[in-house]
């Protein structure tokens, strides 16, 4: 059960670098991104090459994570600048069509049956914990790294000149820009941040999963969940949701089928279990949001 625990305490983190670079672009700047498992995806991909070219994981990382933010920062500028005025119909079809683009180009940089890294080997070796238990020393640091994020992005927010600028952008565009905001840099900057955190979460990942086309959309259900349970544009919102859906799924796909086994048969629990265990964070979330319609911390305008 513990090591089930941390294994949904690192799911949650994880879906949080995703889900928090989702607030930034859905619950402050009021746009709908399909796209952004997308930089999970370019994330792995990068964070892959690098790694083979240089043979290390942790200079991958820090080279990887500026191309990321930058190439989200040039999606912004060139193909979804326009569509901020839009109603979200429009921007989910625009996000759509980027998926599709993005999961082609990817087949044509890259290898078709993606890419795959070793785990590095300061991080391959199990640490022991309480009650004699081991646990993988490379989750930990995913965890870790999760958790400073979630400070850091925190901070950024709610204690600096940059986060009082995005939240009044967020709260009212139009009077933010006459007190002399630049918007569309602001907006620029917080879509390529989100872009970040999303390939962060893709190159924390790549020693596990490896990287592969079309990873993103496996994801991206469950980090819209979070975002809508945790309270639209609420980080502190995204990062209790995303603990709370990690621990659901995980505990739910570990152990549902063996609680079925008391009124089931072992064939019938076996089927049963898997399927009601993915049901689990949908009928979390309707509960959620027929107790508080507005998430988990509804968010005020957009602050953190």
């Amino acid at each position: 059960m513990a090591e089930q625990c941390l294994n949904g305490f690192q799911l949650g983190v994880l879906l949080f670098l995703l889900a928090a670079g989702l607030t930034l672009t859905f619950g402050i700047m009021d746009f709908v991104n399909l796209a952004h498992g997308t930089f999970y995806m370019l994330g792995a991909f990068i964070c892959a090459t690098f790694t083979v070219w240089l043979e290390s994981y942790a200079l991958a990382i820090v080279l990887g994570l500026p191309c990321v933010c930058a190439i989200g920062m040039l999606v912004e500028r060139v193909a979804l600048r326009t569509l901020y005025q839009r109603d979200h119909l429009d921007q989910v079809l625009a996000t759509f069509g980027l998926i599709l683009f993005f999961n082609e180009l990817v087949q044509v940089v890259w290898p078709l049956d993606g890419m795959t890294i070793a785990l590095p080997a300061a991080l391959s070796r199990p640490v022991p914990l309480f009650l004699g238990i081991e646990y993988s020393s490379f989750r930990l640091t995913i965890i870790a790294a999760g958790l400073g994020v979630a400070a850091v992005l925190w901070f950024l927010v709610a204690r600096t000149r940059v986060g009082m600028q995005v939240r009044a952008g967020a709260s009212n565009r139009a009077m933010a820009g006459a007190l002399g905001i630049n918007i569309a840099l602001l907006f620029t900057v917080v879509f390529g941040i989100g872009a970040m955190l999303a390939g962060l979460a893709g190159m924390l990942m790549a020693p596990i999963l490896g990287a592969n086309s079309g990873m993103g959309e496996q994801i991206i259900i469950l980090t819209f969940v979070v975002i809508v349970v945790g309270g639209i544009g609420s980080i502190r919102g995204a990062f209790v949701a995303a603990l709370l859906i990690g621990l659901i799924d995980t505990l739910g796909r570990a152990f549902l089928d063996v609680l079925l086994l008391a009124v089931l048969s072992a064939n019938a629990a076996e089927a049963a279990g898997p399927a009601l265990s993915s049901m689990l964070i949908y009928i979390f979330m309707v509960a959620v949001l027929f107790l508080r319609p507005q998430g988990l911390f509804a968010a005020r305008g957009a602050a953190p």
